[in-house]
């Protein structure tokens, strides 16, 4: 063999070997996040909560700066960080439930959750601890990237990387918590020139960095908002203080302007047009859901005065649905009571009221 054959034997075999190495130290604590996935519930139908914790370093400000125009170049920015070199498919989701605000007789800040989707999914508990920012746990929506059961094969364990961009709602070591909802209204497409974000990043973003509710608002002021899935959203924010406000672009503004309205409670209306909005009927941009909303302001009213913990669950018992193939939020997959005092989190699957899984802040 001729030493010309060689030396390009040699470096090939070079460059093979740094790809090798290069691939194990990207993904060495991508595996090690694979490996902290943990089932925690088991039900018959086989939609289940599991549990991770984000071994790897994440950058949101790399996500934000792929340049976001549509929903495929938010899965491709969310796919490259989470998943560099390796294919997957991410389903771009929608939203529905119901959030709310309440200060019990200790003093403890709560935020009530349901998340309402007509199609049943697992969820999955993600523990983040990033560098640059605030522990978190929140909680994410696996069908949304086809991975109702991890185990089930390697890919659906690699798709479950991506969990820390498209939670759904959560709270940080600050005591801010935050969810998202669904609306009526045309999605929002901010053009502003300011970068811009996308849905479930605005969740990661709030949760990473937000220390109080106006911080958090303030983030978003910095961006311009893409509602993504062909549908509009709304936020609600509480922090410890009980500082509980609705995220929302006016509907009647050109430009979409962000408005925070203070509220105890929100569903799927705009809360900044509550008196345009009547009960179990849809109300053109408006919105849809008073009827829930009335629902938890009503044991809000019944039980004044002595505000606990179960107050939290008998507001979101309210305002839960049963399954209903012809409404896309109806049939509620999870409720969440937030403790935004002592940062913890206590979540029943589909309605399972005596199932109660705690959570807190590592």
């Amino acid at each position: 063999m001729s030493k010309t054959i060689k030396r390009i034997l040699l470096l090939i075999l070079a460059v093979i070997i740094i790809a090798v190495v290069g691939f194990i130290g990207l993904y060495y604590t991508r595996i090690r996040t694979i490996g902290s996935i943990e089932q925690l519930t088991d039900y018959e139908d086989g939609y289940n909560l599991y549990s991770m914790d984000i071994k790897y370093d994440y950058s949101l400000d790399d996500i934000i700066d792929y340049g976001i125009t549509d929903d495929q170049t938010m899965i491709d920015a969310i796919l490259k960080e989470a998943l560099p070199l390796i294919p997957a498919k991410i389903n771009v989701p929608d939203y529905g439930c119901t959030s709310f605000t309440l200060t019990d007789t200790d003093g403890d800040v709560h935020m009530g959750r349901n998340y309402d989707f007509r199609k049943d999914t697992s969820a999955m508990t993600v523990y983040c601890s990033p560098k640059d920012g605030y522990k978190s746990v929140a909680f994410a929506a696996l069908d949304n990237v086809s991975a109702n059961v991890p185990d089930a094969s390697t890919a659906k364990k690699l798709a479950t990387l991506t969990a820390p961009f498209i939670c759904l709602d959560g709270i940080n070591e600050k005591g801010v918590s935050i969810s998202v909802l669904t609306l009526d209204s045309e999605p929002v497409r901010q053009n502003t020139g300011k970068p811009v974000i996308t849905t479930t990043l605005a969740i990661r973003l709030v949760l990473d960095k937000a220390a109080t509710t106006e911080e958090a608002i303030e983030l978003l002021r910095g961006y311009d908002m893409f509602s993504s899935s062909g549908r509009d959203y709304h936020f609600y924010i509480t922090d410890a203080s009980g500082d509980g406000r609705v995220v929302e672009y006016d509907p009647e503004s050109e430009n979409r302007e962000l408005i925070a309205t203070p509220s105890e409670a929100v569903t799927n209306f705009f809360i900044g047009y509550i008196d345009n909005v009547l009960p179990n009927q849809k109300n053109g941009i408006y919105g849809h859901g008073r009827e829930r909303y009335d629902a938890v302001m009503k044991v809000f009213d019944e039980e004044k005065g002595n505000y606990t913990e179960e107050t939290v669950w008998n507001a979101m018992k309210a305002a839960a649905q049963d399954p209903n193939p012809d409404a896309i939020t109806s049939n509620t997959q999870w409720s969440v009571s937030y403790n935004n005092t002592e940062r913890t989190a206590d979540i029943a699957i589909r309605r399972n009221w005596e199932d109660i899984t705690h959570f807190e802040i590592k």
